[in-house]
């Protein structure tokens, strides 16, 4: 029997045991934290475009709340343009179109001018732009209200609204506007589920609605940005791929998380192949943005955790994963042993096509069919990344440098980096969410706090942490105001964040920490604040969140009598019936309840994917609360009041 860099036995072994406003943030704060009104205002370069004749270049300047245009060919910042959390951006004709992350709207941005001509309010949260220029159309990906903002560029009218649920990330449309396809930043499916992963969903434009949702390989989180390619076939996607099936014994060889790049067949609306990033003695940290070549014939992606640039030879990716291997293939040639697999793999595709879900588990896939080349990158925290019109240059958005990176797409070298201006001397907080970031902290860098923590929430997984025993995986838990929990984890086992970050640098990134740096991200943990539910009205509760707020504090439902004071916790463990067959006690800490609109799945094993399975499907005997015979009215006042937090 042949072996795997994988190995599939064992894992599928572990596998048994195991429409609303945004709100709104201070300018010049992170998307990620509210941070100290004495934080000062930093550059964080997160996405970036060319405009339509490759002399300029638009950056969103997302903490320093700004549209940068910058000159490619002098370095010069041109124009510089207020806007509020800018986070994707695009560019069309005479026109740059940005996400307003906080304030909910996509503003159109006259280039020429340097001024904003319109907003438009779209769904909660947008993060990434796409535009059609045959079609008028611009689409936001709205991760807080869980759609897709549909607006006609002529009049700035948002003209559909399409639910997709989850969480959309990233978003990208086909050249003819007749598809779209948009990626969730998270899992949000029953975290039981062996299978559980992100969903990426295949708009259709002429109909606004949801063609096809098609879940991931198992274990894909962090759906970062979309491209679909030029003739209309394929959709690529960067983002992580967790081995939450296995215990988090060891990180080496892809044990713990790996990082993929997966393909879309739009003809076929099926998931086509889901290929590593990684090398299998060192990984390619949290996948973010994708840039294609003019031809299509090459991809450049970038490995923001990793401080890496991946360069893709699609053409021939396409051909190899087609089956089509001439005789005289570099594949023949290779003889390393740890690439013996991957020939042979590779071998088998040709003979089954099924075979390519093979490439899923296999480390050393790419680099044997020579279609992988990955560069380090001079800066930290590579995001957004854009091809020039012309194919002659790669701009990468450096987030925490403040810069854009001009790269040659030959060598992938950093020609020049282009500066948004002077930026402050780093505090420990700004430090520590770099470091928060940093896949290169972790051994052989496969994986950083971020992975699992996304926006320092949660990703969706179940995670079998070795903390409290091995065997009982748990659900992802969110960050924010974790400091002021006492104890942490679901079973109470880690004191204080203070212990668990530490903890968490030598058990998850296995890696001694050097000094300072869990004291900064403890900074920077503690910078945390949550964002206001897009389920308020104008701030405030909704006449039916009101009803539910005084069934949650009444005698009747007896929900207070645990989630009670600042953070609806009472920090205590209870048993609330829940235990499953893989628990090894039935004692769960009660769980802060905030920004529950943006953590699913709930419980502490992820069985619930909403909150109304919460109140009634797992509390049949009224063990967490008496909600199980409450009308139907009264369980949508009390979910309405507990999504509003």
């Amino acid at each position: 029997m042949r072996i795997r860099v994988m190995h599939l036995t064992l894992a599928a072994a572990a596998a048994t045991l195991a429409l609303l406003a945004a709100p709104q943030l201070p300018v010049g704060r992170s998307p990620q934290a509210a941070q100290a009104a004495t934080e000062p205002v930093y550059h964080s370069a997160d996405d970036v475009a060319w405009s339509p004749d490759g002399k300029r270049l638009a950056v969103s300047d997302r903490t320093a709340n700004a549209v940068v245009i910058l000159d490619p060919a002098s370095g010069a910042v041109v124009r510089r343009i207020a806007v509020t959390t800018p986070a994707g951006i695009a560019w069309s004709g005479s026109s740059i179109w940005v996400a307003e992350n906080a304030a909910g709207r996509l503003a159109q941005i006259d280039a020429a001018r340097g001024s904003v001509v319109r907003r438009t309010a779209v769904g909660a949260g947008p993060e990434t732009v796409a535009v059609c220029a045959a079609k008028g159309i611009a689409l936001t990906a709205n991760c807080h209200s869980g759609d897709v903002s549909v607006v006609a560029m002529a009049t700035g009218r948002q003209t559909a609204r399409i639910a997709t649920g989850g969480r959309p990330f990233g978003v990208d449309v086909s050249r003819d506007g007749s598809t779209a396809v948009v990626g969730y930043l998270t899992a949000a499916g029953d975290a039981r589920d062996p299978q559980n992963s992100a969903t990426a969903c295949i708009l259709d434009l002429r109909t606004n609605r949801v063609a096809k949702a098609i879940r991931l390989v198992a274990g894909s989180t962090n759906l970062r940005h979309v491209r679909i390619s030029k003739d209309g076939k394929w959709a690529y996607i960067a983002h992580t791929l967790g081995r939450f099936n296995l215990p988090t014994t060891q990180l080496d060889r892809g044990w713990v998380n790996t990082n993929a790049f997966t393909i879309l067949d739009l003809q076929k609306r099926s998931l086509y192949v889901a290929l590593l990033l990684d090398h299998p003695m060192e990984g390619g940290a949290d996948p973010w943005g994708i840039g294609l070549s003019p031809d299509g014939s090459t991809a450049f992606v970038s490995l923001s955790g990793a401080r890496q640039i991946a360069r893709l030879e699609l053409a021939k990716l396409h051909k190899y994963t087609a089956g089509d291997i001439a005789a005289d293939s570099p594949l023949i040639k290779v003889s390393e042993e740890w690439a013996v697999t991957a020939r042979n793999l590779w071998a088998d595709i040709k003979k089954d096509p099924g075979q390519r879900a093979e490439l899923a588990n296999d480390l050393s896939a790419l680099y044997v069919a020579e279609t992988l080349e990955r560069k380090e990158y001079p800066g930290d925290g590579p995001r957004g990344v854009a091809v020039s019109p012309d194919g002659k240059s790669v701009a990468v958005a450096t987030y925490f440098a403040g810069n854009v990176g001009l790269l040659d797409p030959a060598t992938g070298a950093c020609r020049k980096t282009l500066s948004l201006g002077k930026q402050p001397a780093e505090t420990a907080v700004r430090r520590g969410e770099r470091y928060f970031s940093d896949g290169t902290l972790c051994f052989q860098h496969w994986l950083s706090c971020l992975t699992c923590h996304p926006e320092t929430r949660a990703d969706g997984l179940n995670w079998d942490l070795l903390n409290d025993g091995i065997g009982n995986p748990k659900n992802t838990r969110s960050l924010v105001n974790s400091y002021k929990m006492h104890p942490l984890m679901w079973h109470g086992v880690r004191e204080s964040m203070e212990m668990a970050s530490r903890a968490g640098f030598r058990a998850i990134l296995f890696r001694e920490p050097e000094k300072g740096e869990v004291e900064s991200v403890q900074a920077y943990l503690r910078s945390l604040r949550p964002l206001p539910s897009p389920y308020l009205v104008g701030g405030k509760l909704s006449p039916l969140a009101q009803k539910g707020k005084a069934l949650f504090n009444s005698p009747r439902t007896r929900c207070a009598s645990c989630h009670a004071g600042p953070l609806l916790s009472d920090q205590r463990r209870y048993d609330v019936g829940t235990r499953g067959e893989l628990d090894q006690d039935s004692l769960f800490t009660s769980p802060k309840l905030f920004e529950l609109w943006r953590t699913a799945p709930f419980m502490h094993d992820g069985r619930a994917t909403n909150l109304r399975q919460v109140l009634t499907v797992f509390n049949k005997g009224d063990k967490h609360g008496v909600t199980s015979k409450l009308s139907k009215s009264d369980v949508a006042a009390l979910e309405a009041y507990l999504l509003s937090l």
